[in-house]
C-alpha cells in the first residue's frame, strides 16, 4: 500500500492509548492496551509486516476528507466520488462514557451503493509474536501464542473470514445503511459490554457528549479558539486516565529526517513536557488534570534515587526502567531505521526539569488547590538538590548524545526552580531554608550574565564557551528570568532570528554549529516556532507575532494536529502528535490574544 505522509493521520483515543487513522481509512498505528504497550498495528513503521486495520470503500478516484465532529475526538473519514459517498466513523469510548480499551469503527454509505473491503490484521508485540485466528460466526478471535500478550476479539456486523492471520470481509451498503466493527480484549468467560445490541449507538453518543462537556469547561474565549480547543483535546488524549501522567507523544520511531537515525520513543512521561502541559491546561481553566499529575509526581518524589535526584522521565505508570532497544524486524517509516523502543535518555542528567516542575507546582497552588504539606516535604529536598548541583554540565533539554555542557537553558531553569520555591514558601508561609535558596538563586543569576553573555554577538549563547545560538533561549522571558524588553534580550532575539529562523520556522540549533553526537540533519521545531511567537508578542512586536503565528497555523495538518518538526517542504516529521507543540501553541495564542485585546484590536 505504501507509506502515507505523517500529516495524513488523525487520532482517536480513550486516555489509555491512541490509534492513528489515515485518510485512506486504515489504522496504521496503535499500541494496546496502554500508550507504552507493544503495538498491535504498526504499518506506519513497516508497511509489509507491521499490521493494520483498514476499512475502505471500493470507489476509484474518490476524494478523501477527514474531520472531527465538532468539539470532540470522534473522527470521520469520508470518501467522495461520482459513484457514491462513504463515511467511516472512528472513536474509542472513555471510561466516563462506558467501557475503555475498545475501538469502534462504523462504515456508512451516504449516497449510492458502495462496496467495502475490510482487513483487520493485528501483529502482536511489535510484529514479533505469532498468532492464530479463530472465526466464530461473526466474531473473530486473534490469539497470540504468548498468552501474556492477551487475545483480541473483533465483533463484526458482516460476515468475515480468516486469511493469513487477518480477518477479511467484503460487503456492500446502500444509502443510509451502516455496519459496525468493535475491536476489544477477548473475554472468554464473561459477557462484554459490547454484546449489548445498542452498544455502538449508545457509546457513540456518550463519547461525543464526554468530549463536548470537557472542552465546554475551557475558559478560553479569545481568537483562534478552534485551534486552541483542538490542542487542548490533544493534550487530554495524551493524559493517562488511571495514572494522571502525560505522554510526550503517542508514537515511536517516526523519523526527524527521512532515512535517518533520529528515531525515538516518546510514549513516556517527561517531567518537562508534562509540567508544561499542566501549565497550558491551567491557563485554560483545567485544574483536575493538574491535581492528578500532582499526585503522580508526589509518588515519583518518594522514589528518588540514592543521589536524591528525579529521573527526567518515567513510564506512564511511574516505572523507572525504560531500557532502549532496536526492532530490526521493522524497516521503519519510509526505510528510516533503526526503529527504537524504550529511551536511553532516561539515564541522562537534565537539570532544567526542576524548574519546569516547580513552576507547574507554583501555578497549581495559585490557580488550583493549595498543595499538601506532604508534597512540600518532598519538594524541599529537590530544591536543596538544585542548590548543590546547578553548576554541573548536563545533556540539556534536547537530550544530546555527544557529551555534556553547561547549557544556558538548564541554568535558567535552575533559577526558576529556586525562584518558584521561594515564592511558594512565602505565599504559604511554608518552612524552608530561604537564606540558602535566595543565595543560590542570586548566584545563578550572576553566573548567567557573566558566563553566558557573548559581548561580540550581544547575545546569550547556547552553552558556556559556545558562540552558537539555541532556540531554547527563547524561554528566558517566558519564565520571567529577563524582561522581554530588556536590551540584552532584544539583541539576543535578533541573534536567534539571524541564526535559527527561516521565515516563521525555527531550528532548535544549527547542527553544524552545535554538534549533538548524531548523524544527519533535522527539520525545524514547531514548539520553538511558537516560543518565537510568544517572545515577539511579549517584546511588544504584536503585529509580527500575529503574522508568524497565523503562518504557523497554516502548517497544521487538516485536523489541526502537529508532529514534532517540519521538513523543507512543510512535511511533518518526528513523533505525532507532539504534546509540546500543542502546549506552545496554546501559550502563544493566550499571550498574543491578551495583548491584541489590550491594544484594542478587533478579531
Amino acid at each position: 500500500m505504501g507509506y502515507q505522509p505523517i500529516e495524513n493521520y488523525g487520532i482517536i483515543g480513550d486516555r489509555h492509548t491512541i490509534a492513528l487513522v489515515g485518510m485512506d481509512g486504515s489504522i496504521d498505528f496503535m499500541c494496546f492496551p496502554r500508550f507504552d504497550s507493544p503495538t498491535i498495528f504498526a504499518a506506519l513503521l513497516d508497511d509489509d509486516v507491521g499490521g493494520r486495520f483498514q476499512i475502505a470503500p471500493v470507489l476509484p478516484h474518490a476524494r478523501q476528507k477527514q474531520l472531527y465532529l465538532f468539539d470532540s475526538n470522534v473522527l470521520l473519514t469520508r470518501f467522495l466520488s461520482e459513484e457514491g459517498v462513504a463515511e467511516i466513523s472512528d472513536y474509542m469510548p472513555v471510561e466516563d462514557a462506558g467501557e475503555a480499551h475498545t475501538l469502534v469503527r462504523r462504515a456508512k454509505t451516504v449516497r449510492g451503493e458502495v462496496r467495502y473491503r475490510l482487513v483487520c490484521a493485528p501483529r502482536f508485540d511489535y510484529a514479533r509474536a505469532r498468532h492464530r485466528v479463530d472465526v466464530r460466526g461473526r466474531d473473530v478471535y486473534f490469539i497470540p501464542r504468548d498468552e501474556r500478550l492477551g487475545a483480541l476479539r473483533l465483533r463484526s456486523e458482516v460476515s468475515v473470514r480468516a486469511d493469513d492471520g487477518a480477518a477479511v470481509a467484503d460487503f456492500t451498503l446502500r444509502a443510509g445503511e451502516t455496519a459496525a466493527f468493535i475491536l476489544e480484549p477477548a473475554r472468554p468467560r464473561a459477557p462484554a459490554p459490547s454484546d449489548a445490541p445498542d452498544y455502538v449507538s449508545r457509546t457513540f453518543k456518550d463519547t461525543l457528549n464526554y468530549w463536548r462537556r470537557w472542552i465546554g469547561r475551557s475558559t478560553y474565549k479569545g481568537r483562534w479558539r478552534e485551534m486552541v480547543n483542538r490542542s487542548a483535546l490533544v493534550l487530554k488524549l495524551l493524559t493517562s486516565a488511571p495514572h494522571g501522567s502525560i505522554v510526550a507523544a503517542p508514537t515511536f520511531g517516526l523519523p526527524e529526517v527521512i532515512g535517518g537515525e533520529r528515531n525515538w520513543d516518546y510514549r513516556y512521561t517527561w517531567i518537562r513536557d508534562a509540567s508544561f502541559t499542566i501549565y497550558a491546561l491551567i491557563r485554560l481553566g483545567y485544574t483536575e488534570e493538574a491535581a492528578a499529575f500532582m499526585r503522580w509526581i508526589e509518588a515519583r518524589c518518594r522514589e528518588r534515587g540514592a543521589d536524591g535526584a528525579l529521573q527526567i522521565m518515567y513510564g506512564v505508570d511511574g516505572r523507572h526502567d525504560l531500557a532502549e532497544e532496536a526492532l530490526p524486524a521493522l524497516e521503519g517509516y519510509m526505510h528510516s531505521s533503526p526503529v527504537r523502543v524504550g529511551n536511553a535518555a532516561y539515564t541522562q542528567l537534565q537539570l532544567d526539569i526542576y524548574g519546569e516542575l516547580l513552576d507547574a507546582v507554583h501555578l497549581y497552588n495559585k490557580y488550583g488547590d493549595p498543595i499538601s504539606s506532604l508534597l512540600w516535604d518532598d519538594l524541599v529536598p529537590l530544591v536543596d538538590w538544585v542548590c548543590a548541583h546547578w553548576r554541573q554540565p548536563d545533556e540539556g533539554i534536547w537530550e544530546v548524545r555527544g557529551g555534556r555542557h553547561e547549557f544556558l537553558y538548564s541554568r535558567v531553569l535552575c533559577w526558576v526552580a529556586l525562584d518558584r520555591a521561594i515564592r511558594l514558601a512565602a505565599k504559604r508561609s511554608l518552612p524552608a531554608p530561604l537564606d540558602r535558596w535566595h543565595s543560590a538563586r542570586d548566584e545563578i543569576y550572576h553566573d548567567i550574565f557573566e558566563h553566558f553573555w557573548d559581548p561580540r554577538r550581544q547575545a546569550f549563547v547556547q552553552h558556556k564557551g559556545a558562540t552558537a545560538m539555541g532556540a531554547a533561549n527563547l524561554v528566558m522571558p517566558l519564565v520571567r528570568f529577563i524582561s522581554p524588553i530588556d536590551p540584552r534580550w532584544l539583541s539576543t532575539l535578533r541573534a536567534i532570528e539571524e541564526d535559527l529562523v527561516d521565515d516563521s520556522l525555527v531550528h532548535r540549533y544549527r547542527i553544524e554549529q552545535a554538534p549533538d553526537g548524531l548523524q544527519g540533519q533535522e527539520g525545524t521545531f514547531n514548539m520553538c516556532s511558537f516560543w518565537y511567537v510568544e517572545s515577539l508578542s511579549r517584546s511588544g512586536d504584536i503585529e509580527q507575532a500575529r503574522v508568524i503565528f497565523e503562518k504557523m497555523l497554516g502548517y497544521a495538518n487538516h485536523l489541526g494536529l502537529y508532529a514534532e518538526q517540519l521538513g523543507p517542504r512543510g512535511e511533518h516529521l518526528g513523533n505525532f502528535p507532539q504534546a509540546f507543540t500543542h502546549v506552545a501553541l496554546i501559550s502563544a495564542a493566550y499571550d498574543l490574544n491578551r495583548r491584541l485585546e489590550a491594544a484594542g484590536q478587533g478579531t
